[in-house]
């Protein structure tokens, strides 16, 4: 068991990688589309691009969306309204009619009038009650069929228009009257019938609509079929009308063909098994050409984390509406990419982003072009992205082109300009403008993930920064020291093209470790007192390798990123304070080496290793007697051999030929430092 833990421990950065790599395969298969992939890509008048295409198996043809919603209106506009009938309210009004007519008509009158308005008082009742009188003013068009129930059963059909409203009874009285020439008599009526009419309809509303569901769910989906090897479409034909449809019918029923219970797994198994592979490809591709990469935990999960983003925001996007795809900035991606690492593999795993996203977004072959081309673009016009101009210059680059890749294949599709969609224009400048938001969210992904790009470099070679100054003013001679490194690194990394801003910062902070005992080294010591006359060799040797030490824990204080960090601890290597040494072997003999040599680690990248060397001459030339060009040339050979001798070089990848680059760099500069002259034979 314990064998067990400890080969675990061993491997957990491995067995990390396995569990990140398995989780982002399942969490973008999560997003892809819940169906099947219809092999042929098609737009509605635009021609068929493939070969003529026969009908792989019987099929419907489905209604168009506007078919299917014309059909449903005219169901609802023709549907019937069922209102339940009060059989009893009729009989109690002309009950209670006598009491009333007789209060409010004066016996003054003659008899036969009396009898007469009686008369038309109960054919104004009758005619209110024909049909109904509403219990409210309900808002349906007047020819809606009605049926009036009472109880369940039909008691007749009419239309909406001869139901009595509350408002219609005047109308009805009026009308009677007039009929008769008794309209003189209408504010008799109004006031006899205010009180008396009440409704006797009520609308049933959960019974129509349970009746027009029941309609609606008659409505046929389809129309006609297609037999099995029928020609649907053939190539070169413009896809419109009924040809628009049957494609669109048979893509619906080959997906729901494909994506089915028995075959849900096997197509989770597939589109797994590409995931994988793609994403596979990139842990590949670090392991072989980006090893510290691929090594740093953080990086790699920093990599998954940003391709799963742009698959995320694209498939909402797709999810919401298809034709915003190109507002989703891709091109931040390569730049994020290219600002922590490089461009190279800012550009694969975008590659790899693109061809993962075909999976999830319509006309997947026009879209990962644009994407790759716009990717190219992005990783070839970008350089020093801390500059502002530079930004702007690229985004305004890569949005054209996007825009003439577009027209282009517009063009290609339709044979024309005319039908243009000058609106996708518009979605192009929006991602344009998306794609500026790179820079605060490089900051964010700073502080999250603790990297460093080139915008932060920029900030920490500022040499009026809180430490910078404090160096400054405790040990001028070292900072003074640490602006000569940081210009003789920062023209040898430009010669051999490593990352010049950061061997620069590195050199300005390589030691800041000796401002805790600033006159124990040469540099500051302008008193002539040199107080390791006072120490042991073996002291004074501790001293000097503890500015390592010190300076690691000074940039760790003052929350200075890793990567300037490896500088401190790398830029002496595992080499021996040779005159400490040699004067403690002086009086000892068997002195140990170990006692008078730096910690380490020695420089692993082409940066560490030229600080060493940049580090090392810089210090050594002060002791320099009368300068000449062949006394530098000899000196600078020394140093950098004895390095090489000392295999402090040998984590690093940097090649010899890298290295003659650097001498012949340093070489120059010291030159020019000690204002060499050419030397003319006398």
């Amino acid at each position: 068991m314990k064998d067990f833990i400890n080969k675990l421990y061993k491997n957990h950065a491995l067995i990390y990688k396995v569990l990140l790599f398995i989780s982002t395969v399942f969490l973008i298969v999560y997003l892809f589309p819940k169906s099947g992939k219809f092999k042929y890509n098609f737009e509605k008048g635009k021609p068929w691009q493939s070969e003529n295409l026969q009908a792989p198996f019987n099929f419907a043809i489905k209604k168009t969306d506007e078919e299917i919603a014309k059909e449903t209106k005219a169901i609802i506009n023709s549907s019937v309204l069922y209102f339940n009938l009060d059989n009893t309210v009729e009989n109690k009004i002309n009950t209670a009619y006598e009491d009333v007519f007789k209060t409010v008509f004066s016996d003054s009158l003659p008899s036969v009038q009396l009898v007469s308005l009686f008369s038309v008082g109960q054919e104004i009742i009758t005619e209110l009650y024909a049909f109904g009188v509403l219990n409210e003013n309900y808002n349906f068009s007047d020819e809606r069929s009605v049926v009036v129930l009472d109880g369940r059963v039909e008691k007749h059909k009419t239309t909406f228009s001869n139901l009595i409203k509350q408002d219609g009874v005047v109308s009805v009285i009026d009308r009677v009257l007039g009929k008769y020439n008794y309209s003189n008599f209408k504010t008799d009526f109004v006031s006899l019938f205010f009180d008396l009419i009440e409704s006797n309809l009520v609308f049933d509303k959960s019974f129509t609509d349970k009746v027009l569901q029941d309609e609606l769910d008659k409505i046929a989906y389809t129309r006609g079929s297609i037999e099995k090897e029928t020609l649907i479409i053939s190539k070169g034909e413009v896809i419109e009308g009924d040809k628009f449809q049957i494609l669109k019918s048979l893509q619906s029923e080959y997906e729901s063909q494909v994506w089915n219970e028995s075959n849900y797994i096997w197509i989770l198994v597939a589109y797994t098994l590409l995931v994988a592979l793609a994403l596979l490809m990139l842990l590949l591709f670090l392991r072989k050409y980006r090893k510290e990469v691929f090594e740093n935990n953080t990086k790699v999960t920093f990599i998954f984390f940003n391709i799963f983003l742009m698959i995320l925001l694209t498939t909402m996007v797709v999810n919401y509406n298809s034709k915003y795809i190109y507002v989703v900035p891709i091109c931040i991606l390569p730049l994020v990419l290219k600002a922590f690492f490089d461009a190279r593999l800012g550009l694969f795993a975008h590659v790899i982003t693109v061809l993962l996203l075909g999976f999830v977004v319509p006309n997947s072959n026009e879209y990962m072009f644009l994407q790759i081309i716009a990717g190219i673009v992005t990783i070839l016009t970008i350089s020093e992205l801390y500059k502002r101009a530079n930004l702007f210059i690229s985004v305004g680059q890569i949005t054209l082109i996007y825009i003439v890749a577009y027209f282009a294949f517009f063009v290609i599709h339709e044979g024309t300009v005319e039908t243009i969609k000058w609106e996708t224009f518009i979605w192009f400048i929006l991602c344009g403008l998306a794609t500026l938001f790179v820079q605060p969210l490089i900051y964010i992904y700073e502080k999250l993930f603790g990297l460093v790009s080139d915008v932060s470099l920029l900030e920490l070679s500022d040499t009026n920064s809180k430490l910078l100054k404090e160096l400054s003013d405790k040990a001028p001679g070292t900072f003074h020291h640490s602006l000569n490194v940081a210009n003789l690194a920062e023209a040898s990394a430009n010669e051999i093209g490593a990352n010049a801003m950061l061997v620069r910062v590195g050199a300005l902070y390589h030691d800041i470790g000796k401002m805790k005992n600033p006159t124990y080294f040469t540099e500051n010591q302008s008193t002539g007192i040199n107080p390791h006359d006072e120490l042991s060799s073996k002291e004074s040797a501790r001293i000097i390798t503890d500015h390592v030490i010190n300076g690691i824990e000074i940039a760790r204080k003052n929350n200075l990123p890793d990567r300037v960090i490896d500088f401190i601890r790398t830029h002496h290597g595992t080499s021996v304070v040779y005159y400490f040494y040699m004067k403690q072997k002086q009086d000892f003999e068997d002195t140990n080496k170990s006692d008078f040599s730096y910690p380490g680690p020695k420089p692993f990248s082409k940066e560490t290793a030229i600080l060493m060397m940049c580090d090392s001459v810089e210090a050594a030339s002060k002791s320099l007697k009368e300068p000449t060009s062949t006394k530098i040339d000899a000196f600078v050979e020394s140093i950098i051999n004895k390095q090489i001798e000392e295999a402090q070089f040998l984590n690093a990848n940097i090649t010899f030929k890298e290295i003659q680059a650097i001498k012949k760099v340093l070489k120059h500069k010291l030159a020019n430092i000690y204002h060499l002259r050419i030397e003319y034979p006398e």
